[in-house]
């Protein structure tokens, strides 16, 4: 039982210390989504079969890819230049509004 207790401690003391992503604002990132709607549509789907359907998707991702590009991880000359401008508040609030449509 002593075990039991001790390991269920450990488990709370655990999930206090998970990094939790802090949520954009979907109104904000609405705002700023005017540079996104050429390729990405007002809808977050894409405008031609190159350019990809982004409504929708996981809010963490849609985050970590936007920033992958504005750092040079991950490498598209039209996503690049359109991402180096942002922050990474913009960039949170863009990856909310996209993921609530």
């Amino acid at each position: 039982m002593k075990k039991i207790i001790t390991y269920s401690a450990l488990a709370i003391m655990g999930l206090g210390m998970v990094n939790v992503a802090q949520a954009g604002d979907a109104a904000a990132g609405k705002v700023k989504s005017a540079i996104c709607i050429a390729c990405h549509g007002a809808d977050g789907i894409g405008t031609t079969n190159m350019n990809p359907n982004i409504a929708g998707q996981k809010e963490a991702y849609l985050a970590k890819s936007i920033k992958a590009y504005r750092d040079g991880v991950r490498n598209d000359p039209m996503m690049g230049a359109m991402a180096k401008p942002l922050s990474d508040a913009d960039i949170d609030n863009l990856a909310a509004y996209f993921s609530s449509l």
